[in-house]
């Protein structure tokens, strides 16, 4: 069975968003993993000290065939940092994994298949 990783922002740190019901979505979108045959797990991160080791934990939890990076870490232009922080950790501790980028939390499956 594949597995991918879907990395995003923790929707409980966003000012102004109803983070519970971003992710109830978010775990709608895991479900549709497994309808699809695909093992998927989620690491959600913020932007402060605890985005690394986070990760990284994550990432080297197993083997990875893909790892999705969300449009909450790349769109925003503040976040520019962490999105080059969680591109060269992929890189580094998940060498083997494709990267893939979904244009919602809704298409994360999609993303995945592009590269499985």
């Amino acid at each position: 069975m594949s597995a991918v990783l879907v990395v995003g922002y923790d929707p409980e740190a966003i000012p102004g968003v109803d983070g519970n019901a971003l992710r109830a979505s978010l775990d709608a979108e895991l479900a549709r993993f497994g309808e699809n045959g695909i093992d998927a797990a989620m690491a959600l991160i913020v932007f402060d000290e605890t985005a690394e080791p986070a990760l990284v934990a994550s990432l080297t939890e197993r083997p990875w065939d893909v790892v999705v990076v969300g449009g909450g870490i790349r769109r925003t232009e503040q976040l520019l940092p962490l999105f080059e922080q969680v591109v060269n950790l992929i890189r580094r501790h998940a060498p083997q994994a494709a990267i893939a980028f979904n244009t919602s939390g809704g298409t994360s499956v999609e993303a995945a298949r592009r590269w499985l």
